[in-house]
């Protein structure tokens, strides 16, 4: 029953791989503006913070939680960040451990409101989209240093261009920093005690309390990862956005949650990959960057990736029920 089990939830990454190869080969066939490798340039760039958002959320979510400040505090951070760089000189550096600071500082709080306090993690979460939202508006429009101003460099963090002129080639570093990330927080998840204890409050927070575990102490720990993980994903926003502009960022955090739910991770906590949310996140990037090279617009994108993110669920959902008999 055990073999059945574990042989199913290893299939699902398999499948969703499989689902990227089918709509790279829709969108390939319909559209040579698809098959360009500007296009692919592109959606790598754009996916590089959804990504680190996808796998920081990914750990409250195996607990059962939710994290829905991660948008929202992803601008703000780049946003606050931009404005020292802006106003006060302050080195892009500097700038960069500042939104990795901020990202921590609010992941835990989000983790004293709900492992400590037991705020429902929908609620508390809010609350803190909320103020992010609220903090980034109170700063400008803000561009980071661009690749031809001093401190532009971290530009380069993501992407290299080799040569000069029309000779010049760009090539995706920020691709193989997340596969490093990914594979990191997959051994974190499966090899660790942290991830252990992850998996166990969310298959059942009574029972890992009874065991030993510091279930309080875990559960603050799984939002300060995440925090973590949304101030790299405001480093990454602000190396692909020309401008940040504030009072944006609510509804960022849904392509990171669907693309964790698309990966694979249960819906009600207990089980997830952190390799599932890596393939889960370009379904959704897939989704976003070919429906448009294919006629269809804004609308039915987001229609489209709501139909999509249903089935997951239901796939989910049966696979339990099957497990259960």
């Amino acid at each position: 029953m055990t073999k059945k089990k574990k042989s199913i939830l290893s299939d699902q990454r398999f499948i969703v791989l499989l689902v990227i190869i089918v709509l790279c080969a829709i969108f390939s066939g319909m559209s040579k503006e698809f098959r360009q490798y500007t296009t692919i340039l592109s959606m790598l760039d754009f996916s590089y913070y959804d990504l680190l958002m996808a796998i920081g959320v990914t750990f409250p979510l195996i607990t059962g939680g939710v994290d829905l400040s991660i948008g929202t505090g992803m601008v703000a951070y780049a946003l606050i960040a931009g404005t020292l760089i802006r106003n006060n000189n302050c080195p892009v550096a500097l700038a960069m451990i500042i939104c990795i600071v901020l990202g921590i500082a609010v992941g835990a709080l989000n983790g004293v409101l709900i492992g400590v306090m037991n705020l429902p993690p929908f609620l508390a979460t809010l609350c803190t989209c909320m103020i992010t939202r609220g903090a980034g508006s109170l700063c400008s429009a803000t561009p980071w240093p661009g690749l031809t101003q001093p401190g532009g460099w971290f530009h380069t963090i993501f992407k290299v261009t080799v040569g000069t002129g029309r000779s010049a080639s760009r090539y995706p570093l920020g691709f193989l920093w997340m596969i490093i990330l990914v594979l990191l927080m997959e051994y974190i998840l499966n090899h660790t005690k942290f991830g252990r204890y992850t998996i166990a409050i969310g298959s059942n927070k009574e029972a890992a309390a009874l065991s030993g575990i510091n279930t309080k102490f875990y559960h603050v720990m799984v939002y300060v990862v995440c925090g973590l993980f949304t101030g790299l994903a405001a480093i990454a926003y602000a190396a692909v956005t020309p401008t940040v502009q504030p009072g944006t960022g609510a509804g960022l955090e849904m392509d990171a949650i669907g693309g964790v739910f698309v990966g694979g991770v249960a819906a009600t906590g207990g089980y997830g990959s952190v390799i599932g949310t890596f393939v889960g996140i370009f379904v959704i990037m897939l989704l976003k960057t070919g429906l448009p090279y294919i006629g269809l617009q804004a609308n039915w994108q987001q229609i489209i990736t709501g139909i999509v993110l249903i089935v997951a669920v239901l796939i989910d959902i049966l696979k339990e029920k099957k497990a259960a008999h």
